[in-house]
């Protein structure tokens, strides 16, 4: 049994996988990471090895708890990967990139794949069918736009993510949540539109904490898959293990 934990900007998932099986996932936030993995290695005593993804810096002590209790992989851009890089500065390249990368490949093999992540980031990464990995872009994700409103004006209310009620917003909240929301999704179905022009057959699979949201209003087709990061880190784990 494989043990994830993506530790994000503002969350770290935890996942338990048997093969290619999910057998438990849940959200959590980073104080009390130790315990909730404590719990975890009680629950499924097989666990042999794990592998641990962060965007932020880790505590040291947490680390070295996890190395007493199974095998642990730290994903970083030494690890192997079963695509071929080409992005220019490597050792700068995110974790979670690396890691929906990866996702994409294996889901997706010998097909263009462009995968968007939609959290507290939206980022955008791009595997060829010859297995290359491109690159992509990093825009500011939902409720980064809303706080930056909000920080960066002496009166805009700072506002939760509501879908907006018309493209036309008759107040400054409704008009905050059209620009938002609408620009989003401007966005992205925009930036598929110009892969789309460059790479035939092109699957798009749009992911985190923010896709189911998002996917009911984008025009393009796409792929809402929810779990397709820790789905990326459990492959690159048995990647890493041979």
């Amino acid at each position: 049994m494989n043990l994830i934990i993506d530790v994000g900007n503002t969350y770290v998932k935890l996942a338990v996988f048997e093969k290619d099986n999910l057998l438990f996932d849940e959200v959590g936030d980073t104080k009390n990471l130790a315990e909730e993995v404590k719990k975890i290695f009680k629950k499924y005593t097989k666990i042999d090895w794990a592998i641990i993804s962060s965007v932020v810096s880790l505590d040291i002590d947490d680390i070295k708890a996890l190395t007493t209790f199974c095998n642990l992989h730290v994903l970083d851009h030494s690890s192997k990967t079963p695509f071929k890089s080409q992005y220019a500065s490597p050792t700068t390249l995110g974790v979670d990139r690396i890691a929906l990368a990866a996702a994409g490949y294996f889901h997706n093999q010998d097909k263009n794949t462009l995968v968007i992540d939609a959290g507290t980031c939206i980022t955008y990464d791009m595997v060829t069918g010859q297995g290359d990995y491109l690159g992509g872009a990093i825009s500011p994700g939902i409720m980064m736009r809303y706080k930056a409103l909000n920080n960066q004006t002496s009166k805009l209310p700072l506002l939760g993510k509501e879908p907006p009620i018309d493209l036309i917003g008759t107040t400054t909240e409704t008009s905050i949540h059209s620009g938002i929301i609408n620009g989003v999704c401007a966005e992205i179905d925009g930036i598929i539109e110009q892969y789309s022009s460059r790479f035939e057959d092109l699957t798009v699979i749009l992911t985190g904490g923010d896709a189911q949201f998002l996917s009911k209003r984008l025009k393009n087709t796409i792929f809402a898959h929810s779990k397709f990061l820790l789905e990326g880190l459990n492959y690159l784990l048995d990647y890493n293990k041979r």
